[in-house]
């Protein structure tokens, strides 16, 4: 009998095929037994492709769940069915991987919270860019208190003109939003993490439609339609932290702007600061001089295992089977990415009302 852990995966779609599914096919711990897919046939091509001999295939996830016959369920679906779908497979007793963000809302975010610690199984969320190699040495440049205490960083999480126009992106009523909620969650997640500061106290931001209007022959992904972006093209925040410090968050699929820079982080500390613009650099001062340093990735380090050089998607599902089987935290915590659910959706909030948002229950009437 196997002692693998067994895995079920519920969205056959996008991110399941693009990260989910081969990064678990390369873990040798680990095995796909059931698929689930509102699309018959996507569950059926996953099923044939990624599972078992014999993996189950349903239309219907609470089928799934009711079967059973796994430990872990990956919640590939669109954001609107983040919380149902994961409340449900950790009621049912399984441990939940959910792709980011962590859900629609601050509220659906705290019931998928509430669930993990209901019954003690593990939630993760999957932010696969904090196990990009840059990602890691930085964090342990931060962990080692070589930038000192951080007081303003940068989100980053822009596009030129990459709209993506397939599945249900443009669609606001199932996604909650645009680049903000897609993008500009990978960049924040990174910049909280990286400050190691979770508790915001007020958020100002606006989202713009100023260009998904117009119909465009320069989008990376193919024209879009009009008609069907319901959904903002950029949005900004400014996030004012308890202890004082500050983060500007920047998001957009269609922007004027002439870089593209996304899933960034920029940290200005007072003993350092470092940026992505350019690989990973670090700067300060020293000896009277100021010092700019590009680090060197290219070889060894956290981004490489067993012999060769293992990418972020498929350290984010190794790391993750050896939460589950070791009974430890995994990597990103959800009661981190319910943080960033809460500050996403105040920038919208406070781009609909033209105020701040105050977490501590003020107002700036």
């Amino acid at each position: 009998m196997s002692n693998k852990l067994k895995i079920a995966i519920v969205g056959c779609g996008g991110i399941a095929n693009g990260k989910h599914m081969p990064s678990l096919s390369r873990q040798k711990d680990a095995e796909m037994v059931a698929f689930c897919d509102i699309v018959e046939e996507r569950a059926q091509k996953a099923a044939k492709t990624y599972g078992v001999e014999g993996a189950a295939v349903y239309t219907d996830y609470t089928e799934l769940l009711k079967a059973g016959g796994f430990d872990i369920v990956h919640v590939c679906t669109p954001n609107d069915s983040h919380s149902v779908i994961t409340v449900a497979a950790l009621e049912a007793g399984n441990h939940v991987m959910c792709e980011k963000p962590m859900a629609k809302t601050t509220a659906q975010a705290q019931e998928m919270l509430d669930a993990a610690k209901r019954t003690g199984k593990k939630l993760s969320v999957a932010y696969q860019n904090r196990y990009r190699s840059d990602s890691e040495y930085l964090k342990a440049v931060c962990e080692n208190g070589e930038l000192g205490e951080i007081y303003y960083a940068k989100a980053i999480a822009l596009r030129r003109r990459a709209v993506p126009t397939w599945g249900v992106f443009l669609d606001e009523e199932k996604q909650g939003g645009g680049p903000l909620i897609d993008i500009g969650t990978h960049a924040l997640d990174l910049t909280l993490w990286m400050m190691d500061n979770y508790k915001p106290r007020s958020v100002m931001g606006s989202a713009f439609h100023k260009l998904g209007n117009r119909q465009n022959g320069g989008n990376a992904f193919g024209p879009w339609d009009p008609e069907q972006f319901k959904v903002e093209d950029s949005a900004f925040g400014f996030i004012t932290m308890e202890n004082g410090a500050i983060i500007v968050l920047e998001s957009s699929w269609a922007l004027n702007v002439s870089e593209y820079r996304e899933a960034q982080t920029l940290l200005a500390g007072t003993e350092g600061g470092a940026d992505m613009k350019d690989g990973l650099r670090l700067n300060g001062d020293r000896g009277g001089r100021l010092y700019e340093t590009k680090v060197d990735l290219s070889a060894g380090g956290v981004a490489f295992y067993d012999g060769g050089q293992e990418s972020e998607s498929d350290r984010e599902a190794r790391l993750w089977l050896e939460a589950v089987r070791d009974d430890k935290d995994p990597v990103v915590k959800p009661e981190q990415a319910l943080v960033v659910t809460q500050i996403l959706e105040a920038i919208y909030e406070s781009s609909r009302t033209g105020r701040a948002v105050y977490f501590d229950g003020t107002s700036d009437n």
